[in-house]
């Protein structure tokens, strides 16, 4: 196979990869950044996010079927439904707040964030975590090692060396992301 192939391959079998099939395009993170501010019907996200019914119904449609949000019906209005976040989408939430504060930090007007998330039981804004390395230190780049995980494909051991889980830590997070698959 060539090696072409064989990255394809990786890809396809990558999480990150995997998880932007989801949340990758610009409707869909706007979706979930409605459902996070508590926005749960069809007319509502068509309003607040600006999208024309026909791409929100196939976004809608998508995160649905990903198991990100699901389809619950109005018991005032037959037919009608409303759109709410399962664990899943849920759990997207820290995924979700990194990307607006790179946003904030990097994008935002001179003024500030059009918006700011507090938290509800102080009142005072929430403290987005510093990854740290494991002596406490703040992470860099240049601190990070990849190594093959537990599942990783042919293409992903040669390339960054060795089998997989060739290291306790790349086993032990191997384990941890299985335990929340679909």
């Amino acid at each position: 196979m060539s090696s072409t192939k064989q990255g394809r391959l990786a890809n396809k079998e990558c999480s990150v990869a995997r998880a932007m099939e989801i949340v990758g395009d610009r409707w869909s993170i706007l979706i979930l950044r409605e459902a996070y501010y508590g926005v749960k019907r069809f007319d509502e996200f068509e309003m607040y996010v600006g999208i024309a019914p026909n791409i929100l119904s196939a976004r809608l449609k998508k995160l649905v079927t990903a198991g990100v949000m699901r389809r619950v019906p109005l018991p005032e209005h037959s037919g009608r439904y409303e759109y709410v976040l399962t664990d899943k989408g849920r759990d997207f939430f820290p995924a979700y707040l990194a990307l607006k504060k790179w946003g904030d930090d990097w994008l935002a007007d001179s003024e500030g964030p059009q918006v700011v998330f507090l938290d509800r039981a102080a009142g005072r804004p929430i403290e987005y975590p510093e990854l740290k390395r494991a002596d406490g230190k703040p992470l860099r780049l240049e601190d990070v090692e990849i190594v093959p995980g537990a599942g990783a494909v042919r293409f992903n051991r040669a390339r960054f060396g060795g089998a997989p889980g060739g290291r306790n830590v790349a086993k032990a997070v191997g384990a941890v992301s299985r335990g929340k698959r679909k």
